[in-house]
């Protein structure tokens, strides 16, 4: 299914997708030699908005779940690219920890990782399930809506390894952010691969350092394309010492948030876009007690301040001064049976393996769609994301479309390899 786009098919995105499908060749070449350099993430997923104008990555999750919203024809290519994955890393592995969430109740969070279970088990892997949740004392059996069950154990740390009761893993999967912090037991691992790495958790991972990377890989990408790099990157700002119940660093946060709407506001004209600009302000990272504020005027700040405000003076404990982001927001003008959405895709190692469609019919074309009350639709990558069709008018063809987000897709998952070989704390010591 291919929604409905609002925007004109002779728009500036249909533009682009005619330059990358005249350009397939050059592209791959170009991903092949980058990976050739870099060492892709284990696996993630990508938030993309198309905005008719604009198609670009506005979130990239290093621990992501939802794997359960993938189809099983998708199925087979996850296993190919785990495959892969699991062979450059352990050849040898035979058994996989895989270390998910705390809220262990949460059914449709446990179908995502029975569905991780599903694919490496496939891969010739022993899979088994780990809880970092210190009140987990016993092995817990669930049982899932799906007619399924999934029994989640407590870790046991011996002076140097991470495993199960009987169970010694290679390899440990973490599909968990730790936005809390990183705990002790998963430190200091002696012959066992954690993935991601610990570098990588929400708690010590920065989404600017991200975007700051795939910055510079779309200047690099778009040079290769001769397109105008905005096209296919949100610009960013930051902002930090922002404590909201205080009030402490409003004005820095203002005049960031203006300055972000100023610059949106002359590409708007560049390209006679008919759109009122926006920004997105969220945590840099983790979380740290707040939402995702749209903000379409400075004047908004101050409400979005108050309801922040109130937020915060309902938690237990004061919150630390904020590191934010300034996103430029990226509309999204797709379609499926009237509700706004936007694509999410799926890799794992270097590989596209599916992905599906964020859907939220209670939320506006500028509003966060990943938000309680979203549904999920497929995207149809199993059998035409990897072969796009030449020839067809821009705009009409789904796997044209789907070839579009793998790419993007892509370069989003190629400046998370920058991003974490940037801050591996361990780089030092192998130069």
């Amino acid at each position: 299914m291919v929604p409905h786009l609002i925007t004109a098919l002779n728009g500036p995105i249909n533009e682009l997708e005619q330059r990358v499908l005249d350009s397939t060749p050059a592209i791959e070449r170009w991903f092949r030699l980058e990976w050739m350099e870099h060492t892709p993430p284990f696996y993630c997923s990508v938030d993309i908005r198309n905005a008719g104008f604009k198609l670009a990555p506005v979130d990239t999750n290093l621990f992501p779940g939802g794997w359960n919203n993938l189809t099983p024809e998708m199925l087979p290519l996850a296993v190919q690219a785990a495959m892969a994955a699991i062979e450059k890393i352990c050849p040898e592995a035979r058994n996989l920890l895989v270390v998910p969430e705390n809220h262990t109740r949460n059914t449709f969070y446990l179908s995502n990782v029975v569905q991780l279970k599903r694919i490496f088990h496939q891969t010739g892997l022993n899979v088994r399930f780990g809880s970092l949740d210190p009140e987990l004392k016993e092995p817990t059996t669930y049982d899932l809506p799906t007619g399924e069950s999934i029994t989640i154990e407590p870790l046991i740390r011996t002076e140097r390894r991470l495993g199960l009761k009987d169970f010694d893993p290679c390899t440990i999967l973490l599909n968990n952010e730790l936005s809390a912090g990183v705990p002790g037991i998963l430190e200091d691992l002696h012959e066992q691969h954690l993935l991601p790495p610990l570098h990588a958790s929400g708690s010590v991972r920065r989404k600017s350092r991200h975007f700051q990377a795939y910055e510079e890989v779309c200047k690099r990408f778009a040079k290769l394309l001769g397109i105008d790099p905005w096209l296919i990157n949100p610009m960013h700002a930051t902002c930090e010492g922002v404590d909201f119940e205080q009030g402490l660093g409003m004005q820095a946060l203002q005049a960031q948030v203006d300055a972000m709407l100023t610059k949106t506001r002359r590409k708007y004209k560049e390209y006679g876009i008919n759109e009122k600009p926006f920004v997105v302000v969220k945590a840099d990272h983790g979380h740290q007690g707040l939402g995702i504020m749209t903000v379409r005027d400075v004047k908004d700040l101050e409400e979005a301040h108050l309801r922040a405000r109130g937020r915060t003076a309902g938690a237990r404990e004061a919150q630390a001064p904020a590191e934010l982001i300034i996103q430029e927001g990226v509309l999204t003008n797709e379609r499926v049976n009237e509700a706004v959405a936007e694509p999410v895709v799926y890799m794992m190692d270097r590989y596209v393996v599916g992905g599906f469609y964020r859907i939220h019919a209670e939320r506006g074309i500028d509003e966060n769609l990943n938000a309680p009350g979203a549904s999920f639709v497929p995207l149809a990558f199993a059998d035409s994301g990897r072969l796009p069709q030449r020839g067809e008018k821009p705009g009409s063809s789904s796997p044209n479309r789907f070839y579009m987000y793998g790419v993007i897709g892509r370069l989003a998952m190629l400046a998370a390899s920058y991003e974490l070989e940037s801050t591996d704390p361990l780089a030092e010591v192998y130069d």
